[in-house]
């Protein structure tokens, strides 16, 4: 694998179209490449501002051979991207991150498998695939805990939380028959994210930790410094690069975790810029999607330093309703998705406030 930079002028292909892909093509714009995405809808928040977008289906080999030659390297801004389009890509251009990456984040038992692997701490778990199963897993686990589908869930969906055995039966049916996962409930004070990024050549650079709140499943906001020790603070950085070495990740991660009084829970990884990283923007120099940039284009790491104390909030919905109140608030930094229709659940855009100076 060359580690050689790519060169301005070169073109970035992302896969997916949606708003972390429209604020990558921003960020490679900035550092003087091009892009091109892959997103079979039309009008997609990326393809406002990429060079060009390829509008094909994942199943579609001619379009994606297209795609491959147009591109000097391919990133993705989603997991659930099909294995077969993917390992056709990687043996016409390099892709970063890796396969590798992305199989382990595509499972939900795959990845607490692998990071169990890593001697990491996660809530216990256990594979369902019918109704014996999760009879064992509770048995054994206990509830409450929640039971999950192993793929395509996030945002809370495919997600059934079981408080006792006599509610086995109505999660299981909310599976639809799709292979599962249960994991025991964590008692944790609150969640926090370590948005972390590893260069070609292995160097680690990892932003603060922030903190985040969920409504419905769904990120509400995130606050930087969160709430821990400087302790806690290097552990959940600590554990962010363990996870990038074991994967010889390129690019940059999400890293959620549960703060419990014992030790740092990973709940789950995601194998990309991360919407609770949305801080950087108004927090430091070098926000996550550059970041993300420059790893999979061979570039020096920035480091991720904070120069401001920062609340992000997603807009959700009808909050994009509020728009002329935040254009009138001088603290508010507006990023807006450009979706032409919100629906309830659906980001629209977020918004960074600086609350102070970083300590």
């Amino acid at each position: 694998m060359t580690t050689d930079p790519l060169a301005p002028g070169a073109t970035i292909g992302i896969l997916g179209g949606g708003q972390l892909g429209r604020m990558l093509s921003v960020a490679a714009a900035r550092l003087g490449y091009k892009t091109c995405i892959f997103e079979p809808a039309a009008d997609c928040p990326a393809s406002h501002v990429a060079n060009v977008h390829f509008k094909a289906p994942y199943e579609d080999e001619d379009a994606l051979r297209a795609f491959a030659a147009a591109a000097d390297v391919i990133t993705f801004e989603f997991e659930n991207i099909p294995a077969a389009a993917l390992d056709l890509l990687a043996n016409l251009t390099a892709v970063r991150p890796g396969r590798r990456a992305l199989r382990v984040s595509q499972d939900r038992l795959v990845e607490k498998a692998a990071l169990a692997d890593m001697g990491l701490a996660t809530a216990p778990f256990a594979a369902v695939d019918d109704a014996e199963d999760l009879a064992e897993a509770l048995a054994e686990i206990g509830p409450p805990g929640i039971l999950k589908t192993r793929r395509f869930g996030y945002d809370g969906k495919g997600q059934v939380r079981v408080d006792t055995p006599q509610g086995a039966t109505a999660a299981l049916d909310e599976m639809a028959g799709q292979p599962a996962i249960y994991e025991g409930f964590v008692a944790f004070s609150h969640e926090v994210s370590v948005i972390a990024a590893r260069g070609l050549t292995g160097e680690v650079a990892c932003f603060d930790p922030g903190e985040n709140e969920h409504e419905g499943g769904i990120l509400r906001t995130t606050t930087v410094p969160a709430r821990l020790s400087a302790a806690q603070r290097a552990d959940a950085v600590l554990i962010a690069g363990r996870i990038l070495n074991a994967l010889d990740y390129v690019g940059v991660m999400g890293v959620e975790l549960f703060v419990t009084e014992g030790a740092l829970i990973v709940n789950e990884i995601a194998p990309r810029v991360h919407n609770s990283g949305h801080w950087t923007q108004a927090g430091c120099a070098i926000d996550q999607f550059e970041q993300h940039i420059r790893a999979v284009a061979g570039l020096p790491l920035g480091d991720g330093g904070r120069h401001a104390d920062v609340g992000m909030e997603n807009l959700i919905g009808d909050d994009i309703d509020r728009l002329p109140e935040l254009l009138r608030d001088p603290r508010a930094s507006l990023h807006l998705y450009g979706k032409a229709e919100a629906r309830p659940g659906r980001k629209m855009g977020h918004v960074n406030r600086v609350t102070g100076a970083a300590g």
